[in-house]
């Protein structure tokens, strides 16, 4: 079972937890862009804040909305002008805001690693400064550390235009950033999940977490609900980039978590599978995950966050999108499957002995062994 870790795993209910800057202070401008820079709508019940939207974003909203940063007061200060919206190839979303004086501000988050390439400077101790090699060292070691403690980590990032761009395409705004901070949320494992890992194991299945998030994120899950055991591996889609498909179908089984990966590397995971002679089943809720749920033996889609294309690739729809389902769903099929097994058993020898003692009494002459009512006291 290769499966997703957001919302099947775990709870699908983000909490922001900690959040990071390379100069202290400047917690505001982090929050900030990480509001503005989200699809996630905001109201109120009393004074708690209340969002709506995707997970992520509204664990960004809400962490903003407790520090006074309320987004729909902010949307009036800065409005969206344009937008990048978030993709599983770049790993990151951008939005454009006018800026008071003129010119536009381009709000960026999205993975740290990925982001802090696209950085030429940091918001420093003494102010903006360029992104030397121990100022990334040290935002790397801050996104290791979060990572570690199985925080999900984003980072923001901006960038100052005096005009607004004649297109809007990454080349142009995902470029040459500032680096705001880090915002570090947790994301807590559904607590019936590591029984199911443990029924997954004893049945002779084997658990496979995929995800985007952070290698040592995924991995400190993983180990916590027991998918990762000693001796198993992990690795990156940048890794596996660089890994011939010969390869990955020798290695596959040494890994039990796979992070940032693409759509495109599930694909090359189920195929390794399959390769090795294992039914795969995959789960996946996004459009661009419809050809790896088709290519698997069974495709799970999630009937609660999964777009509906990804429903029609799929083979099951989990109500609930939990991987303990997946489990049930096991259970019940081979109790099914035993039970069509017993009840043809039970047939065969019945009536293969009926139809033995009827074949050697005509072949010898004798009387025949059963009467009509002989043969309803049998079934």
């Amino acid at each position: 079972i290769c499966s997703d870790k957001t919302g099947t795993l775990t709870q699908n209910r983000m909490t922001v937890v900690d959040v990071w800057t390379p100069r202290s202070g400047e917690r505001a401008l982090a929050l900030t862009i990480g509001a503005l820079c989200s699809d996630a709508a905001l109201t109120w019940k009393g004074r708690e804040p209340v969002s709506t939207g995707d997970p992520t974003e509204t664990a960004l909203v809400d962490a903003a909305a407790r520090e006074g940063l309320d987004k729909n007061g902010l949307e009036g200060e800065w409005p969206r002008r344009g937008e990048l919206p978030f993709d599983s190839e770049r790993k990151l979303m951008s939005t454009v805001h006018p800026l008071p004086g003129g010119g536009v501000r381009v709000m960026v988050k999205g993975a740290p690693d990925v982001l802090l390439r696209r950085c030429k400077k940091a918001l420093g101790t003494a102010g903006t400064a360029e992104l030397t090699p121990a100022l990334s060292r040290q935002i790397a070691a801050a996104n290791e550390n979060m990572a570690s403690r199985a925080l999900r980590v984003l980072g923001t990032a901006f960038k100052d235009l005096p005009a607004p761009p004649a297109a809007l395409d990454a080349d142009t705004l995902e470029q040459g950033l500032t680096f705001a901070g880090l915002v570090g949320m947790i994301d807590p494992p559904r607590p019936e999940v590591r029984g199911a890992v443990e029924k997954c194991f004893a049945a002779g299945i084997r658990p496979i977490m995929i995800t985007g998030d952070h290698r040592l994120t995924a991995v400190a899950i993983a180990r916590e609900l027991g998918i990762c055991r000693e001796g198993d591996l992990a690795i990156t889609g940048e890794d596996l980039d660089f890994m011939p498909q010969e390869m990955l179908e020798r290695e596959v089984e040494k890994f039990a978590v796979y992070a940032r990966v693409s759509p495109e590397h599930k694909m090359r995971i189920v195929r390794a599978w399959q390769r090795r002679g294992k039914v795969v089943a995959m789960t996946g809720d996004g459009v661009n995950d419809a050809p790896a749920l088709k290519a698997a033996d069974i495709g799970v889609a999630m009937g609660i966050t999964g777009t509906e294309v990804s429903k029609d690739a799929a083979s099951m729809i989990l109500a609930d999108d939990n991987f303990a389902t997946i489990v049930k769903a096991v259970v019940n099929g081979r109790g099914v499957y035993t039970n069509i097994k017993n009840a043809i058993n039970f047939l065969l020898s019945g009536n293969m002995a009926g139809i033995l003692c009827v074949f050697l009494a005509s072949v010898l002459g004798l009387p025949m062994p059963f009467a009509p009512v002989h043969l309803l006291f049998i079934n």
